[in-house]
């Protein structure tokens, strides 16, 4: 029988955390979702592997003896993957969007010059997963916006720190204006990212800086041409400065936002993989170039 490991880590995270809820947001995914992939798991494997309570997701007997056994199963298909890896000579760095990523460039340029016989991958993913593959184990380190959820179980070094402004429509009322106050948007419908990113949503909506004023969703996405396109048709959204050099329609415009703080970029890696020489260089490298 063949299972996706994807399923497991799943199974994992809901059998850990007691709760669809507390897993989806773990993993960055919806509720729905996650439970369409659990029903899949059960289906495969032709048992009941939980029981809904009032408390949450009970382990059944048959859960509980899966649960025993697949830390390891995890752990080892993790370790086959980073030997293949090494033999091939191969670091994924995830990454969500070119602005955060392009300052990292150098650094891998001169990694590169020290270590020639080793490539470096850059992976994109979109802003349903703010971690950038690390949670779900698909990367080696990833260049990340700050706060992400699941943040304090990574090692994470600040990288930059940008301003962040906002994307208007071109005909919208403050277009015209060079700098606008955050106060004068707080009415508008903001696009949002997904509810299962926490506090990544919270932070793009500036939720902390609107003492305590509603918050108007318009449009929730995940791509940057789903954001843009929102933004055309009537909804407004918080982004980095480096969004103007690297993101473009023809009917957005951004302009510069007083009284909301900045957007941290950081690079992020697994706490388990401090001591591994060659990613420890290209790291180093990156930050000596940023």
């Amino acid at each position: 029988m063949d299972v996706d490991t994807r399923l497991l880590r799943y199974f994992a995270a809901v059998a850990e955390e007691g709760s669809l809820t507390g897993a989806a947001k773990r993993l960055f995914v919806s509720q729905p979702a996650l439970t369409k992939q659990i029903r899949r798991l059960e289906d495969d494997l032709g048992v009941r592997l939980f029981v809904r309570s009032r408390s949450g997701m009970a382990v059944t007997e048959a859960g509980h003896e899966l649960a025993s056994r697949v830390p390891a199963l995890l752990d080892g298909w993790e370790e086959a993957v980073q030997a293949t890896g090494r033999a091939a000579r191969v670091l994924r760095l995830g990454f969500l969007d070119a602005g955060a990523v392009g300052t990292v460039h150098e650094g891998i340029a001169e990694f590169r010059r020290a270590q020639p016989e080793w490539r470096v991958e850059l992976r994109q993913f979109d802003w349903s997963d703010p971690s950038a593959g690390l949670a779900r184990g698909e990367v080696d380190a990833a260049v990340v916006r700050l706060p992400f959820p699941g943040q304090e179980g990574f090692a994470v070094r600040e990288l930059f720190a940008e301003d962040r402004g906002v994307l208007l429509r071109a005909r919208h009322p403050l277009a015209n204006s060079e700098t606008v106050e955050f106060r004068e948007l707080w009415d508008e419908p903001f696009v949002a990212a997904g509810a299962e990113t926490g506090a990544w949503r919270e932070h793009w909506l500036a939720a902390k800086e609107r003492d305590e004023h509603p918050i108007r969703v318009g449009a929730v996405t995940s791509r940057p041409d789903e954001w843009l396109g929102a933004v055309a048709g009537g909804c407004v959204a918080l982004a980095p400065a480096s969004v103007a050099r690297f993101y473009s329609h023809p009917d957005v415009v951004f302009r510069a936002v007083r009284g909301v703080s900045p957007s941290r970029v950081g690079l992020a890696r697994p706490r388990r993989r401090m001591h591994e020489a060659v990613l420890n260089e290209l790291l180093q490298a990156i930050t000596a170039t940023a």
